[in-house]
């Protein structure tokens, strides 16, 4: 918790002006630190901001783009929008659930992989997309996806 906290605060040091319109940035850059935003974070944020926690609370849960519960080291986003699904996007995440062994919205028990459907991700002329950790991979197949999977899993061995 401690180390939690003082990883907070050099955040907060970069947006040292108290203005509003630091939130959005000040939680992208929480949520780039931790892969995730805790209560901590949320409380920490509050105070620098002079903004209570439900204002905050309110404008993170708006966005798709922000999570409160820890995410794998590689966060897997499948695009589930209609021309991602009329691409195959259903195959690409039942095989993404076999090799992962996981459901949407879930993390690999050794915290290496978290699944993330989402309704679009906004790269409609590329389907099916998924991203991972904001790398996007466009136009895959179940194949792809296969190999994608084992090499993130060869990058995390070394």
């Amino acid at each position: 918790m401690a180390d939690e906290t003082a990883r907070i605060e050099v955040i907060l040091k970069r947006f040292p002006q108290i203005k509003r319109n630091a939130l959005i940035p000040l939680l992208q850059a929480v949520q780039d630190e931790f892969g995730y935003i805790s209560e901590e974070a949320i409380s920490r944020i509050g105070a620098h901001l002079s903004l209570p926690t439900s204002k905050i609370y309110g404008l993170a849960t708006f966005y798709n783009q922000f999570s409160f519960t820890p995410r794998g080291f590689y966060h897997v986003v499948l695009c589930n929008g209609t021309s991602c699904h009329m691409s195959g996007s259903g195959e690409l995440l039942s095989e993404l659930a076999k090799l992962l062994e996981i459901k949407d919205g879930e993390t690999t028990r050794d915290g290496l992989f978290s699944l993330e459907v989402q309704s679009c991700i906004g790269a409609c002329g590329q389907s099916p997309v998924m991203a991972v950790n904001c790398e996007y991979h466009s136009r895959i197949s179940v194949k792809e996806v296969r190999e994608i999977i084992k090499q993130y899993r060869e990058d995390a061995d070394r």
